[in-house]
């Protein structure tokens, strides 16, 4: 399941010490623009308090918890669909990311170098924005002048039909709006796949704050709330370098260090979180005495494909999944307990997997031999 979020923003906003603290890696952190340069893949282990408790309930051997990755990505600064700052190679990784994590500077410090000389973050915001939209009106537009000529000479339906669905995303970029802002089809969202428009990822705003202002309103924050309403997107507040020493503590350190600054989850914890929902990516469990295990999968998967996850022999010789929900084991206590409550079921090939569900599968290990 190779999904992917990218840390973006402006040079020297915190980018690189978030992703040193999320995934727990070295990477080098410098007062000035352009300290990164290619970009920086880590994986981060999701958080799950469900795994803590089957991990209590079946006391096993192993206990594994799900992963996906986020990648650091250098500053961009305006200009950069043309270039400047080694923009189009920085515009480049983000296309290749599958989420855009945006990271705003909400804070003043005249010890901590900012590319646009203070803070602003809806000016910075604006700036990336208008950065990503320019680069996908050049992708659109480049193609709107390859298909037009085949779509009005040969009448191509499909051609024709394109050719709409481009013209529509050109009128909104024109006009300043992202293209997740838009409402298509699911042809039209499978087509629109194809150009792998920077625009149409979706997007969380992380908002960079000073330790002094921990809990408490941040008046830049309110205007990335208000700001990040317009795409529907989650504003994830944290101070970077506060994250960065929580993340080198071990677990009864960072509990009692949460405490003492009145915080219940740390930002990176909840950021993960976000940002995994928003890849679209959930959890099943399987579990024994030998390992507690979460695995992700994409929502919408069926049984065979999530079986196929865990290897392919599971999904090639497919028969059913038996299947419970975790809040069902919680509330009757045990598996035996839930098969006496007849909440234990039999899913077959069509069956959608959920978010939360304890599965054993069963497959005919000989069909693969044939």
């Amino acid at each position: 399941m190779s999904l992917t979020a990218g840390i973006v923003g402006l040079p020297n906003v915190g980018k690189s010490t978030l992703f040193n603290a999320i995934t727990k890696n070295n990477i080098l952190i410098a007062n000035y623009p352009f300290a990164t340069i290619e970009p920086n893949v880590g994986t981060v282990m999701v958080p799950d308090n469900r795994l803590d408790v089957l991990n209590k309930m079946y006391d096993p051997k192993k206990l594994i918890k799900t992963t996906f990755e986020f990648t650091d990505i250098a500053g961009l600064v305006k200009g950069a669909s043309k270039g400047e700052g080694l923009g189009n190679k920085f515009l480049s990784h983000i296309r290749e990311v599958d989420a855009i994590c945006e990271v705003v500077r909400c804070f003043n410090d005249p010890n901590v170098i900012h590319v646009e000389g203070n803070a602003d973050p809806i000016r910075d915001i604006e700036i990336i924005n208008i950065e990503l939209t320019l680069a996908d009106l050049e992708v659109i537009q480049n193609r709107i002048s390859k298909i037009e000529k085949k779509a009005q000479t040969t009448k191509d339906k499909e051609a024709l039909k394109e050719l709409t669905l481009l013209n529509t995303i050109n009128d909104a970029l024109t006009n300043d709006i992202p293209v997740r802002r838009l409402k298509f089809t699911p042809e039209e969202e499978k087509m629109i796949k194809s150009f792998n428009l920077l625009t149409s990822k979706p997007i969380i705003y992380i908002a960079n704050i000073k330790e002094s202002d921990i809990g408490l309103e941040n008046e830049y924050t309110k205007l990335v709330r208000d700001y990040a309403l317009k795409d529907n997107a989650d504003v994830i507040e944290m101070c970077a370098k506060i994250e960065s020493e929580i993340s080198s503590l071990d677990d009864e350190e960072r509990t009692l260090f949460l405490n003492e600054l009145g915080i219940k989850e740390s930002g990176l914890d909840s950021l993960i979180k976000s940002t995994y929902s928003l890849l679209g990516l959930r959890t099943f469990f399987t579990v024994g005495t030998d390992e507690v295990r979460a695995w992700t999968f994409k929502k919408g998967m069926k049984a065979p494909e999530c079986a196929g996850i865990i290897h392919t022999d599971f999904q090639k010789g497919f028969i059913k999944a038996e299947v419970m929900s975790y809040d069902d084991l919680i509330e009757c206590g045990s598996e035996t307990k839930v098969k006496e409550s007849g909440k234990m079921r039999l899913e077959g090939k069509e069956y959608e997997m959920q978010d939360g569900d304890i599965c054993h599968f069963r497959f005919n290990k000989w069909k693969n031999m044939i």
